[in-house]
């Protein structure tokens, strides 16, 4: 995970970028991942740990109604949380995280496993992608926080975050 989170620093700082985290069930996982890289400063500004629907609402600014409509494990929450964790931080690019780690907590629609993800640039951008993982909470939680930083990294490799 070391060798991925200095990957997305280094991307990010030759953009001249710095990234800002919205964690449902990752925890702050992703921050931790980032900031055991020695410098993370000059390319991490800061994280949001929003475990709770309400803390979702009051830091990120997701709309209760979207809650209501999709509920917290969806596209349309992970891109409000992407969008909100640009708005509340000097960031240009942001990720966001949403999911179902278990082991309870699963429906039919949304197992046990289902992460969604969001990936936002100040400028408007914004990507969102919906994974299913396997294993136990901790391995679940765990490939999130990489493909979190994966889709940092390949969205700025390719430039398609950067209009």
């Amino acid at each position: 995970m070391d060798v991925l989170a200095a990957q997305v620093g280094g991307a990010l700082k030759a953009h001249g970028m710095m990234l800002a985290t919205a964690e449902s069930c990752t925890g702050g996982g992703i921050a931790q991942a980032v900031t055991s890289v020695s410098g993370s400063s000059a390319w991490f500004e800061r994280g949001f740990v929003t475990y709770s629907n309400l803390s979702k609402q009051q830091m990120l600014g997701v709309q209760e109604a979207t809650l209501i409509a999709y509920g917290a494990v969806s596209e349309a929450v992970v891109r409000e949380m992407a969008q909100g964790a640009l708005r509340n931080s000097t960031a240009q690019v942001s990720l966001a995280v949403s999911g179902i780690a278990g082991p309870d907590g699963g429906t039919l629609d949304k197992p046990v496993g289902t992460v969604w993800f969001a990936w936002a640039l100040a400028d408007g951008a914004i990507t969102a992608a919906r994974h299913q993982f396997t294993g136990n909470r901790d391995e679940v939680r765990a490939q999130a926080v990489r493909v979190a930083l994966q889709g940092v990294f390949d969205r700025l490799s390719k430039n398609t975050l950067l209009v």
